[in-house]
């Protein structure tokens, strides 16, 4: 039974005219909905944006689904004590560096994390000069030099990011020390002839702790050996012992101070071997209290804060706190926008609030993702009012006939379910969307959907109605059949087998439908069998294509996926280890091999699958000719991703 609130406090302010709505139903225990008569439905996207349709429908802000999107969750994220954590485990509670300031006239601030949430939503991947590579729903926003930039944003006011745009911020952040044999033999020679030198600190603290540890690896004579040729990872540790010897921090600065001018001179080297500026300062004065004794030497890095973060990350140097308060926030060449891709793919994605609304990924200055963020502007918060307040349009299809009738609408094609779901569990409720169906039939007007569920399938009807007028773009995304495999990996989806049946029920009807095979596991889901089975089960189902996507780490949970594989698949990780060491790709031999095995598969089971350029067309903005009585045009193909993990 629905049971009615009144329009009174807490109503957002934003919206002053809305119903709100509670259900009894369990389904939608513990939401809101805002009935809300808006003023407009169809939205351009901007001609920077990178995503291939210009016209999208959203009759839904929020989502039912409960699932939101911001960035990788292996994003490392500065904290502000200048450290870094991956996105997926910063929690509420937390210190990271935020920025203050107007535009691009900002500083860095230490910031609480107020709300982190995760989700799975369509990724794309913006890489930069230097290297850097961000993964992140189309909607997440980065500072610029032209202001904040959605990487791909569905609404027309919003401003899109482009290649050519320089970031704020450092840049990447470097890969910290692994405690390797020769990190573990840098670490303690550095701490144990820095000690000797005189100037060492007590035998105590986190350095010398450590050095216990090592010492049960490394002999003492291993220890106090220079090396001939010393590795990288040597002069890791070096530093990191060095500065627990005789080393502080002065302001950003790195400090190092010692009487052994050889030792020094190591300290010179390893920095300057790791790409950090070794100044030394004028010749310091004679010891106040050792009247003609040498004062130490001083050996110290740039002082600013890319040389600061890059020490500290680099050597994994211990105590080692941040004092970047007020720093200003800058940019340069390096940070410009090299390319920005649309992965298309589905992944686990992670987003946090912060007391200054942003914080800083991976060396840039980042903000909340876009959809959330248009809860802020209706006096909701973006974290779980997003899951839990739901506005919904309830005028949608008046709006969608009177605009499609409007002389200045050029028939260009719609895509739908590209910001929130359109068949989120809410349109159970609300049926919005046999009206605008209904309004883009009467007027045959080229559309799309994506959507992660079935309830699409309620309005098949409807949707063959269209086609008999339009073009209409329809995908489904379907990685394995393994039910086990999927209730344990996918656990928030419909099961491959009702996905395959909406497959089959769309081509049953006349659509041509696409399924993207992914992911492929690796050890789960990659076998001969378990692949053959898929792809039958496909076809069987009807598909006109099948395209194969391995497992790719780095722009999805790798935390999340490794967690799962420890509970789930333990005496998998040392093959895991092995495909992808420190990497986020399975080797390119690897996946040519899964798409060989794919291709052979479809061709058994009479499935072409389309090269990559074909799998990605879009749809044509211009419907063709009537069909003639009795036929069906051909639907376009959808090249959207679906759901993966």
């Amino acid at each position: 039974m629905d049971r009615a609130a009144p329009a009174a406090p807490p109503l957002p302010l934003a919206l002053p005219g809305a119903t709100v709505r509670t259900f009894d139903t369990p389904g939608f225990a513990g939401m809101t909905f805002y009935e809300v008569r808006a003023k407009s439905l169809i939205n351009r996207v901007p001609g920077g944006s990178r995503v291939p349709f210009e016209w999208t429908v959203n009759p839904y802000r929020g989502c039912s689904h409960a699932c939101t999107y911001c960035l990788a969750g292996d994003t490392p994220i500065l904290l502000a004590d200048g450290s870094t954590r991956p996105l997926a485990q910063i929690r509420p509670g937390d210190a990271v560096m935020g920025t203050m300031g107007a535009g691009p006239h900002r500083r860095y601030v230490p910031t609480t994390v107020l709300d982190h949430w995760a989700t799975s939503k369509p990724a794309f991947r913006v890489t930069l000069t230097d290297g850097t590579r961000l993964v992140s729903s189309g909607d997440h926003r980065f500072l610029t030099d032209r202001g904040w930039r959605h990487v791909s944003p569905t609404e027309p006011h919003q401003p899109a990011l482009a290649v050519g745009d320089l970031m704020f911020g450092v840049g990447r952040f470097a890969e910290p020390p692994k405690e390797s044999p020769d990190y573990q033999a840098g670490f303690l020679c550095g701490l144990l002839r820095g000690d000797a030198s005189g100037a060492g600190a007590a035998h105590e603290g986190d350095a010398w702790i450590r050095a216990d540890g090592y010492l049960d690896d490394v002999s003492l004579t291993e220890a106090l050996r220079w090396p001939e040729l010393p590795t990288g990872d040597w002069f890791r540790g070096f530093l990191a012992g060095a500065f627990g010897a005789v080393g502080h921090a002065d302001r950003l600065a790195v400090v190092f101070e010692s009487g052994d001018a050889a030792y020094l001179r190591r300290v010179a080297e390893a920095l300057t071997h790791l790409g950090l500026v070794a100044r030394s300062p004028v010749r310091p004065r004679a010891f106040a209290g050792n009247r003609g004794a040498p004062a130490p030497g001083r050996v110290e890095t740039e002082r600013h804060l890319e040389a600061a973060l890059r020490f500290r990350h680099l050597t994994g140097a211990s105590p080692l706190p941040l004092d970047a308060s007020g720093v200003g926030v800058r940019t340069e060449r390096r940070l410009a926008v090299a390319d920005i891709e649309d992965l298309g793919l589905t992944l686990p994605l992670f987003d946090i609030s912060t007391g200054t609304g942003d914080f800083i990924a991976d060396g840039v200055v980042s903000h909340n993702c876009f959809a959330r963020n248009t809860h802020t502007y209706l006096d909701m918060d973006s974290g779980a009012d997003f899951d839990s307040r739901i506005v919904v349009k309830v005028n949608a299809g008046e709006l969608i006939r009177r605009e499609l009738a409007a002389p200045r609408w050029s028939g260009a094609a719609i895509a739908m379910g590209t910001n929130v779901d359109v068949y989120q569990r809410a349109e159970g409720r609300y049926r919005l969307m046999p009206e605008i169906l209904a309004a883009l039939r009467d007027h045959a007007n080229p559309f799309s959907i994506l959507t992660k569920g079935t309830l699409i399938l309620r309005d098949l009807e409807l949707l063959e109605q269209a086609a008999r007028v339009t073009r209409v773009g329809l995908s489904v995304s379907v990685g394995f059949v393994d039910e086990t495999v999927w209730r344990s990996a996918e656990p928030g989806t419909p099961s491959p087998h009702r996905r395959l049946e909406v497959v089959r029920r769309l081509t049953d009807a006349g659509f041509r439908v696409g399924v993207l095979m992914a992911p492929i596991l690796p050890g789960l889901t990659d076998t001969d069998e378990s692949i053959d089975a898929t792809v039958a089960a496909i076809a069987r189902a009807g598909a006109t294509s099948v395209t194969p996507l391995a497992l790719h780490l780095r722009p999805g949970a790798r935390e999340w996926y490794a967690a799962w594989l420890a509970r789930s698949h333990p005496e998998l990780r040392p093959r895991y280890r092995e495909l992808f060491g420190n990497g986020s790709y399975l080797p390119r031999a690897y996946q040519d091999e899964i798409a060989a095995r794919v291709r052979m598969a479809a061709r058994r089971h009479g499935l072409h699958r389309p090269e990559p350029a074909e799998a990605r067309r879009v749809t044509d903005p211009k419907p063709g000719p009537a069909p003639a009585r009795g036929r069906r045009p051909r639907p376009v193909e959808s090249s959207d991703q679906l759901t993966l993990l």
